[in-house]
């Protein structure tokens, strides 16, 4: 599982920028989060595909290990140190980020038949685009429900950890349940988050909103197809 940043969201409010200044940024949002995504495809079916690569993420947990931290690290950074850099730079982090990530699923992915992995890849799509939809058409304000939201995130972590050492099956397939459930909620509220701060964000700040919209679904769906690869994927 991977770290899903929250920024605070503004007051639930009416737009102030024009409609085709939000579909603008959006537009924007969604184009990095592709590009990340393809990113992080390829880079898995390279690593996947060279065996010594694959061999040493495998045989080497504590590399594996520090990879994951690095990729924890490096979105607290981003998302931290986003009004301090520029939008370049912001951009360039983020796909630093997706291809370490595209490393890091290589060696998940690699225990999954191909057919498996892409028709999971297919049904997780259709639930985000589906999802991603609704939070940006709803008239609905969703902050409580994505502040509960993010509050079940911060215990499905605990219980993750916590059956790190209990090795329980069954409480692994109520953490991938709830995982399902949380990050399918979570994509509607980043959504229509992402559009009340791009209608609140004038245009210089515009590429910057961008960047940290598209991390935020692009580790929401990410999470979303994991939970999901654990129901519909067949090992090899």
């Amino acid at each position: 599982m991977y770290p899903n940043y929250q920024q605070t969201p503004p007051p639930f409010m009416p737009q102030v920028a024009s409609a085709s200044y939000v579909s603008k940024v959006m537009k924007r949002v969604y184009l990095k989060m592709f590009l990340a995504m393809i990113v992080t495809a390829l880079t898995s079916f390279v690593c996947v595909n060279v065996p010594a690569v694959l061999y040493t993420l495998v045989a080497n947990s504590g590399l594996y290990f520090g990879l994951l931290i690095a990729e924890v690290i490096l979105v607290f950074v981003l998302a931290g140190a986003l009004h301090k850099i520029s939008s370049p730079v912001a951009t360039i982090l983020f796909y630093v980020y997706s291809i370490l990530n595209g490393v890091v699923l290589s060696a998940i992915l690699y225990a999954y038949t191909s057919a498996s992995v892409l028709s999971t890849f297919v049904i997780t799509a259709a639930v985000f685009g589906t999802m991603t939809i609704y939070g940006y058409v709803t008239k609905s304000d969703l902050s409580r429900v994505g502040t509960f939201l993010f509050m079940a995130l911060i215990g499905l972590l605990i219980c993750t950890i916590v059956n790190i050492f209990m090795q329980s099956s069954t409480m692994e397939w109520i953490i991938s349940f709830a995982g399902v459930v949380i990050f399918i909620g979570l994509t509607a509220w980043d959504t229509q988050k992402i559009k009340q701060m791009a209608a609140m964000t004038d245009g210089s700040q515009a590429g910057k909103l961008a960047t940290i919209g598209a991390l935020s679904l692009y580790l929401d769906f990410v999470n979303l197809f994991l939970y999901l690869l654990r129901f519909f994927g067949n090992r090899e």
